[in-house]
Protein backbone atom coordinates (compact mmCIF):
# COMPACT_ATOMS: atom_id res chain seq x y z
CA UNK A 1 0.00 0.00 0.00
CA UNK A 2 1.10 3.60 -0.60
CA UNK A 3 0.94 4.50 3.10
CA UNK A 4 3.23 1.63 4.07
CA UNK A 5 5.64 2.43 1.25
CA UNK A 6 5.82 6.11 2.22
CA UNK A 7 6.36 5.23 5.88
CA UNK A 8 9.23 2.95 4.87
CA UNK A 9 10.74 5.74 2.78
CA UNK A 10 10.64 8.14 5.73
CA UNK A 11 12.28 5.59 8.05
CA UNK A 12 15.02 4.89 5.51
CA UNK A 13 15.69 8.61 5.02
CA UNK A 14 15.93 9.16 8.79
CA UNK A 15 18.37 6.27 9.14
CA UNK A 16 20.47 7.62 6.27
CA UNK A 17 20.68 11.11 7.77
CA UNK A 18 21.58 9.66 11.19
CA UNK A 19 24.35 7.60 9.61
CA UNK A 20 25.56 10.54 7.52
CA UNK A 21 25.53 12.88 10.53
CA UNK A 22 27.36 10.40 12.76
CA UNK A 23 30.08 9.75 10.19
CA UNK A 24 30.31 13.45 9.35
CA UNK A 25 31.00 14.56 12.93
CA UNK A 26 33.33 11.60 13.42
CA UNK A 27 35.43 12.58 10.39
CA UNK A 28 35.22 16.39 10.62
CA UNK A 29 35.51 16.84 14.39
CA UNK A 30 37.24 13.59 15.33
CA UNK A 31 34.62 12.73 17.97
CA UNK A 32 33.74 9.23 19.10
CA UNK A 33 30.90 7.51 17.24
CA UNK A 34 28.60 7.79 20.27
CA UNK A 35 29.22 11.54 20.68
CA UNK A 36 28.75 11.98 16.93
CA UNK A 37 25.44 10.07 17.00
CA UNK A 38 24.25 12.02 20.05
CA UNK A 39 25.03 15.33 18.35
CA UNK A 40 23.25 14.18 15.18
CA UNK A 41 20.09 13.21 17.07
CA UNK A 42 19.78 16.47 19.04
CA UNK A 43 20.52 18.46 15.89
CA UNK A 44 17.94 16.70 13.70
CA UNK A 45 15.36 16.71 16.52
CA UNK A 46 16.01 20.44 17.15
CA UNK A 47 15.58 19.95 20.90
CA UNK A 48 17.81 22.94 21.68
CA UNK A 49 20.50 21.17 23.73
CA UNK A 50 23.97 22.64 23.63
CA UNK A 51 26.85 21.33 21.56
CA UNK A 52 28.51 18.14 22.78
CA UNK A 53 31.94 19.65 22.05
CA UNK A 54 32.96 23.01 20.58
CA UNK A 55 32.48 23.00 16.81
CA UNK A 56 34.99 24.08 14.21
CA UNK A 57 33.91 26.25 11.27
CA UNK A 58 33.63 23.16 9.09
CA UNK A 59 31.55 21.50 11.80
CA UNK A 60 29.13 24.44 11.92
CA UNK A 61 28.68 24.36 8.14
CA UNK A 62 28.03 20.61 8.30
CA UNK A 63 25.52 21.15 11.15
CA UNK A 64 23.68 23.74 9.05
CA UNK A 65 23.12 21.28 6.22
CA UNK A 66 22.24 18.54 8.71
CA UNK A 67 19.49 20.72 10.22
CA UNK A 68 18.07 21.55 6.78
CA UNK A 69 18.08 17.88 5.76
CA UNK A 70 16.51 16.73 9.02
CA UNK A 71 13.80 19.38 8.91
CA UNK A 72 13.03 18.44 5.30
CA UNK A 73 12.47 14.81 6.24
CA UNK A 74 10.34 15.75 9.27
CA UNK A 75 8.17 18.07 7.16
CA UNK A 76 7.81 15.34 4.54
CA UNK A 77 6.69 12.92 7.26
CA UNK A 78 4.13 15.40 8.62
CA UNK A 79 2.83 15.99 5.09
CA UNK A 80 2.39 12.25 4.48
CA UNK A 81 0.65 11.76 7.83
CA UNK A 82 -1.74 14.64 7.10
CA UNK A 83 -2.50 13.24 3.66
CA UNK A 84 -3.10 9.80 5.16
CA UNK A 85 -5.62 11.24 7.64
CA UNK A 86 -7.37 13.45 5.06
CA UNK A 87 -7.76 10.57 2.59
CA UNK A 88 -9.43 8.41 5.21
CA UNK A 89 -6.52 6.13 5.93
CA UNK A 90 -7.23 5.90 9.65
CA UNK A 91 -10.93 5.36 8.98
CA UNK A 92 -9.97 2.63 6.53
CA UNK A 93 -7.92 0.86 9.19
CA UNK A 94 -10.85 0.85 11.62
CA UNK A 95 -13.16 -0.32 8.81
CA UNK A 96 -10.86 -3.23 8.04
CA UNK A 97 -10.66 -4.21 11.71
CA UNK A 98 -14.44 -4.19 11.92
CA UNK A 99 -14.64 -6.27 8.74
CA UNK A 100 -12.22 -8.84 10.19
CA UNK A 101 -14.49 -9.23 13.22
CA UNK A 102 -17.49 -9.60 10.91
CA UNK A 103 -15.81 -12.35 8.87
CA UNK A 104 -15.06 -14.33 12.05
CA UNK A 105 -18.81 -14.51 12.70
CA UNK A 106 -19.73 -15.72 9.19
CA UNK A 107 -20.27 -19.41 8.46
CA UNK A 108 -21.66 -21.56 5.62
CA UNK A 109 -20.57 -18.85 3.20
CA UNK A 110 -18.88 -18.68 -0.20
CA UNK A 111 -15.30 -17.51 -0.71
CA UNK A 112 -14.59 -15.69 -3.98
CA UNK A 113 -10.91 -15.63 -4.95
CA UNK A 114 -10.34 -12.85 -7.47
CA UNK A 115 -12.85 -10.16 -8.44
CA UNK A 116 -11.65 -9.45 -11.98
CA UNK A 117 -13.56 -10.02 -15.22
CA UNK A 118 -15.16 -13.35 -14.31
CA UNK A 119 -15.10 -12.80 -10.56
CA UNK A 120 -17.14 -9.61 -10.89
CA UNK A 121 -20.10 -11.50 -12.36
CA UNK A 122 -19.75 -14.33 -9.84
CA UNK A 123 -19.88 -11.78 -7.02
CA UNK A 124 -22.94 -9.99 -8.41
CA UNK A 125 -24.82 -13.29 -8.83
CA UNK A 126 -24.00 -14.37 -5.28
CA UNK A 127 -25.21 -11.03 -3.95
CA UNK A 128 -28.37 -11.11 -6.08
CA UNK A 129 -29.25 -14.54 -4.73
CA UNK A 130 -28.63 -13.33 -1.17
CA UNK A 131 -25.69 -15.65 -0.51
CA UNK A 132 -23.12 -14.87 2.15
CA UNK A 133 -19.81 -14.15 0.43
CA UNK A 134 -16.27 -13.23 1.47
CA UNK A 135 -13.99 -11.88 -1.27
CA UNK A 136 -10.22 -12.43 -1.44
CA UNK A 137 -8.40 -9.85 -3.57
CA UNK A 138 -4.78 -8.69 -3.97
CA UNK A 139 -5.40 -5.34 -5.68
CA UNK A 140 -5.63 -2.63 -2.95
CA UNK A 141 -7.92 -0.45 -5.10
CA UNK A 142 -10.36 -3.30 -5.68
CA UNK A 143 -10.20 -4.19 -1.98
CA UNK A 144 -11.14 -0.64 -1.03
CA UNK A 145 -14.00 -0.62 -3.54
CA UNK A 146 -15.35 -3.87 -2.08
CA UNK A 147 -15.06 -2.57 1.48
CA UNK A 148 -16.87 0.63 0.46
CA UNK A 149 -19.77 -1.57 -0.67
CA UNK A 150 -19.77 -3.35 2.67
CA UNK A 151 -18.63 -6.66 1.18
CA UNK A 152 -16.49 -8.72 3.60
CA UNK A 153 -13.04 -8.76 2.00
CA UNK A 154 -9.60 -10.14 2.81
CA UNK A 155 -6.61 -8.54 1.09
CA UNK A 156 -3.87 -10.91 -0.03
CA UNK A 157 -2.84 -13.93 -2.10
CA UNK A 158 -5.66 -16.48 -2.30
CA UNK A 159 -3.17 -19.36 -2.45
CA UNK A 160 -1.81 -18.43 0.98
CA UNK A 161 -3.05 -20.62 3.85
CA UNK A 162 -3.30 -17.71 6.29
CA UNK A 163 -5.33 -15.60 3.85
CA UNK A 164 -7.87 -18.37 3.24
CA UNK A 165 -8.08 -19.03 6.97
CA UNK A 166 -8.76 -15.32 7.49
CA UNK A 167 -11.64 -15.70 5.02
CA UNK A 168 -13.10 -18.44 7.23
CA UNK A 169 -12.41 -21.40 4.93
CA UNK A 170 -12.94 -23.86 7.79
CA UNK A 171 -16.54 -22.60 8.12
CA UNK A 172 -17.26 -22.00 4.42
CA UNK A 173 -19.68 -23.94 2.23
CA UNK A 174 -17.91 -23.30 -1.06
CA UNK A 175 -15.04 -21.54 -2.82
CA UNK A 176 -14.70 -20.27 -6.37
CA UNK A 177 -11.34 -19.24 -7.85
CA UNK A 178 -11.45 -16.87 -10.84
CA UNK A 179 -7.83 -15.74 -11.01
CA UNK A 180 -6.44 -14.85 -14.48
CA UNK A 181 -3.97 -17.76 -14.79
CA UNK A 182 -4.85 -21.47 -14.71
CA UNK A 183 -1.76 -22.27 -12.63
CA UNK A 184 -2.84 -19.79 -9.96
CA UNK A 185 -6.35 -21.24 -9.82
CA UNK A 186 -4.89 -24.75 -9.59
CA UNK A 187 -2.72 -23.75 -6.64
CA UNK A 188 -5.74 -22.20 -4.90
CA UNK A 189 -7.66 -25.46 -5.40
CA UNK A 190 -4.83 -27.51 -3.87
CA UNK A 191 -4.51 -25.13 -0.91
CA UNK A 192 -8.25 -24.90 -0.27
CA UNK A 193 -8.79 -28.66 -0.46
CA UNK A 194 -6.02 -29.21 2.06
CA UNK A 195 -7.63 -26.75 4.48
CA UNK A 196 -11.21 -28.02 4.14
CA UNK A 197 -11.85 -31.53 2.76
CA UNK A 198 -15.64 -30.95 2.70
CA UNK A 199 -15.54 -27.66 0.79
CA UNK A 200 -17.23 -27.39 -2.62
CA UNK A 201 -14.62 -25.92 -4.96
CA UNK A 202 -15.26 -24.40 -8.39
CA UNK A 203 -12.39 -23.06 -10.49
CA UNK A 204 -12.11 -21.10 -13.72
CA UNK A 205 -9.96 -22.64 -16.45
CA UNK A 206 -8.99 -21.22 -19.83
CA UNK A 207 -7.40 -24.39 -21.21
CA UNK A 208 -10.00 -27.17 -21.39
CA UNK A 209 -7.18 -29.69 -21.53
CA UNK A 210 -6.17 -29.06 -17.91
CA UNK A 211 -9.62 -29.67 -16.39
CA UNK A 212 -8.64 -33.20 -15.31
CA UNK A 213 -5.71 -31.79 -13.33
CA UNK A 214 -8.16 -29.57 -11.44
CA UNK A 215 -10.39 -32.54 -10.63
CA UNK A 216 -7.43 -34.61 -9.43
CA UNK A 217 -6.31 -31.68 -7.27
CA UNK A 218 -9.64 -31.47 -5.47
CA UNK A 219 -11.94 -29.26 -7.55
CA UNK A 220 -15.60 -30.29 -7.73
CA UNK A 221 -16.05 -28.36 -10.95
CA UNK A 222 -13.74 -26.67 -13.47
CA UNK A 223 -15.49 -24.18 -15.72
CA UNK A 224 -13.94 -23.12 -19.03
CA UNK A 225 -15.20 -19.66 -19.99
CA UNK A 226 -14.33 -20.11 -23.72
CA UNK A 227 -16.09 -23.50 -23.78
CA UNK A 228 -19.22 -22.28 -22.01
CA UNK A 229 -19.23 -19.12 -24.11
CA UNK A 230 -19.05 -21.16 -27.31
CA UNK A 231 -21.98 -23.36 -26.24
CA UNK A 232 -24.00 -20.28 -25.34
CA UNK A 233 -23.41 -18.66 -28.72
CA UNK A 234 -24.40 -21.88 -30.49
CA UNK A 235 -27.59 -22.02 -28.40
CA UNK A 236 -28.40 -18.43 -29.34
CA UNK A 237 -28.23 -19.50 -33.00
CA UNK A 238 -30.10 -22.80 -32.70
CA UNK A 239 -32.69 -22.18 -29.95
CA UNK A 240 -32.82 -18.41 -29.23
CA UNK A 241 -36.22 -18.34 -27.51
CA UNK A 242 -35.40 -21.23 -25.19
CA UNK A 243 -32.06 -19.65 -24.32
CA UNK A 244 -33.67 -16.30 -23.57
CA UNK A 245 -36.33 -17.95 -21.39
CA UNK A 246 -33.82 -19.96 -19.36
CA UNK A 247 -31.49 -16.99 -19.05
CA UNK A 248 -34.28 -14.79 -17.70
CA UNK A 249 -35.11 -17.43 -15.10
CA UNK A 250 -31.48 -17.59 -14.00
CA UNK A 251 -30.67 -13.89 -14.04
CA UNK A 252 -33.73 -11.62 -13.80
CA UNK A 253 -34.55 -10.55 -10.23
CA UNK A 254 -38.12 -9.64 -11.18
CA UNK A 255 -39.13 -13.11 -12.37
CA UNK A 256 -38.92 -16.74 -11.29
CA UNK A 257 -35.56 -18.41 -10.87
CA UNK A 258 -34.23 -21.94 -11.12
CA UNK A 259 -32.28 -22.85 -7.99
CA UNK A 260 -31.34 -25.78 -5.77
CA UNK A 261 -32.07 -26.45 -2.11
CA UNK A 262 -30.35 -29.20 -0.12
CA UNK A 263 -32.14 -31.20 2.57
CA UNK A 264 -30.17 -30.45 5.76
CA UNK A 265 -29.25 -32.92 8.52
CA UNK A 266 -31.42 -31.32 11.22
CA UNK A 267 -34.50 -30.28 9.25
CA UNK A 268 -37.88 -31.63 10.33
CA UNK A 269 -38.70 -32.60 6.73
CA UNK A 270 -36.11 -35.36 6.37
CA UNK A 271 -37.83 -38.73 5.94
CA UNK A 272 -41.15 -37.15 4.90
CA UNK A 273 -42.86 -37.50 1.53
CA UNK A 274 -43.28 -34.57 -0.81
CA UNK A 275 -47.07 -34.54 -0.37
CA UNK A 276 -46.72 -34.19 3.42
CA UNK A 277 -44.09 -31.47 3.10
CA UNK A 278 -46.26 -28.41 3.76
CA UNK A 279 -43.46 -26.01 2.89
CA UNK A 280 -43.67 -27.24 -0.71
CA UNK A 281 -47.41 -27.79 -0.94
CA UNK A 282 -48.41 -24.42 0.53
CA UNK A 283 -46.19 -22.30 -1.72
CA UNK A 284 -46.05 -21.56 -5.42
CA UNK A 285 -42.65 -23.20 -5.72
CA UNK A 286 -42.40 -25.73 -8.55
CA UNK A 287 -40.36 -28.87 -7.84
CA UNK A 288 -38.62 -29.80 -11.09
CA UNK A 289 -36.23 -32.55 -10.04
CA UNK A 290 -34.69 -34.34 -7.07
CA UNK A 291 -31.10 -35.51 -6.84
CA UNK A 292 -30.43 -38.37 -4.45
CA UNK A 293 -27.52 -37.96 -2.03
CA UNK A 294 -24.76 -35.37 -1.77
CA UNK A 295 -22.75 -36.79 -4.67
CA UNK A 296 -25.35 -38.99 -6.30
CA UNK A 297 -25.89 -39.15 -10.03
CA UNK A 298 -29.57 -40.17 -9.84
CA UNK A 299 -32.02 -37.43 -10.83
CA UNK A 300 -35.76 -37.93 -10.43
CA UNK A 301 -37.54 -35.54 -12.80
CA UNK A 302 -40.97 -34.33 -11.69
CA UNK A 303 -40.87 -36.60 -8.62
CA UNK A 304 -44.27 -38.03 -7.62
CA UNK A 305 -45.96 -36.83 -4.39
CA UNK A 306 -45.09 -40.03 -2.55
CA UNK A 307 -41.33 -39.56 -3.02
CA UNK A 308 -39.49 -39.56 0.33
CA UNK A 309 -37.06 -36.71 1.02
CA UNK A 310 -33.80 -37.85 2.60
CA UNK A 311 -31.00 -35.91 4.27
CA UNK A 312 -28.46 -34.89 1.63
CA UNK A 313 -30.97 -34.86 -1.24
CA UNK A 314 -31.03 -31.79 -3.47
CA UNK A 315 -34.24 -30.25 -4.80
CA UNK A 316 -34.18 -28.42 -8.14
CA UNK A 317 -36.97 -25.86 -7.82
CA UNK A 318 -38.49 -22.81 -9.51
CA UNK A 319 -39.64 -19.81 -7.50
CA UNK A 320 -39.02 -16.14 -6.86
CA UNK A 321 -36.00 -15.10 -4.75
CA UNK A 322 -38.06 -14.59 -1.58
CA UNK A 323 -39.73 -18.00 -1.85
CA UNK A 324 -36.42 -19.71 -2.49
CA UNK A 325 -34.77 -18.04 0.49
CA UNK A 326 -37.66 -19.06 2.76
CA UNK A 327 -37.51 -22.65 1.48
CA UNK A 328 -33.75 -22.81 1.99
CA UNK A 329 -34.07 -21.60 5.60
CA UNK A 330 -36.59 -24.36 6.39
CA UNK A 331 -34.99 -27.27 4.54
CA UNK A 332 -31.25 -26.61 4.72
CA UNK A 333 -30.87 -26.48 8.50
Amino acid sequence: MNAARNALQIIVLLLLILIAGTLGYHVIEGWTLFDSLYMTVITVATVGYGETHPLTHAGRVFTLFLILGGMGIILFGISELTQFIVQGGIGGIFRRRKMERTIKKISHHFILCGTGKSGHYVLEELLRTKRKVVAVEKDPKKVQALLDRGIPTVEGDASNDNILQSAGIDRAYGLVSTLPEDKDNLFVVITARGLNPNLRIVAKVDDVGVREKFFRSGANSAVSAPYIGGLRMASELIRPDTTTFLDSMMRDDSTLRVDEVKIGPTTAYGGKSIKTCDVLESSDIVLVSLRRGSNGQEFIFNPPPGTILNTGDTLIVIGNPEQLESLREKLSK
